[in-house]
């Protein structure tokens, strides 16, 4: 017996906490009837359904992808905007793809893409502490006070950010411009915008350079790959 919102995960409908919302809205039957309790446990000979459509057990898929500026990191858009999944429908991959986490509209970089629900919210979980490395152009000069502070951790909302690692890579005296690469192990909302706010640099542009032991070597702006199987095993290692 598995709770049904692991097995909705499993089955490429979305990620493990968009599935439990799917559920609260009443969008789910088992053997015909409505369930809108978490925590339900179903096993392999109940039929579950979503709006109406039996789970199919889907083959498990999962891309890197260089997200370019202005895409939605999501798998729809209710204004009408390009997003990240319609990049791998132009490339003819049509299965229920949805992204691991988000990047900014205005980010670019790294990005997972996957239907394999429960890989993605362990991936995503605070715990599991995954580097999340990036590239900041910022104003201003960024001074070494300015870099303990980061590694040490700002307030954002009210909560100290844990323990990061930034390097000066460059400044630009003549445009007051540093690039600043810093890794991360939180996934907080708009998090490395807010620490380089709190130090006073606030962002020009943000790339994500790489997702754990995932870099982007070989992918342009807008490209992709499928990651190997080698890859998959060492990102559930993680």
């Amino acid at each position: 017996m598995e709770r049904l919102q692991k097995v909705m995960a499993e089955a490429g409908v979305a990620s493990r906490r968009h599935s439990e919302q799917i559920i609260l809205e009443g969008r789910v039957t088992v053997n015909g009837k409505k369930v809108t309790t978490l925590g339900t446990k179903v096993d392999g000979n109940d039929v579950v359904a979503v709006d109406g459509v039996p789970l199919q057990k889907e083959q498990h898929e999962y891309f890197l992808l260089n997200k370019p500026r202005g895409v939605i990191s999501s798998a729809h858009d209710e204004h009408g905007r390009k997003t990240v999944v319609d990049l791998l429908k132009k490339e003819g991959i049509d299965e229920r793809i949805y992204p691991v986490g988000r990047l900014d509209y205005d980010t670019t970089g790294a990005l997972l893409l996957t239907n394999d629900g429960d890989l993605a919210n362990k991936l995503m979980h605070p715990r599991f502490e995954i580097n999340k490395t990036y590239i900041a152009k910022v104003r201003g000069l960024v001074t070494n006070n300015d870099l303990r502070t980061l590694r040490r951790g700002v307030k954002i909302d009210g909560k100290m950010t844990r323990e990061s690692h930034p390097r000066l890579v460059e400044t630009n005296r003549a445009k007051k411009t540093s690039r600043v690469k810093i890794t991360i192990h939180e996934g907080r909302y708009h998090q490395v915008k807010k620490m380089f706010e709190a130090v006073g640099h606030p962002v020009i542009k943000l790339h994500r350079e790489s997702y754990g032991f995932l870099d982007l070597s070989g992918l342009a702006s807008g490209e992709f790959r499928p990651l190997r199987t080698a890859e998959v095993r060492d990102l559930r290692e993680l």
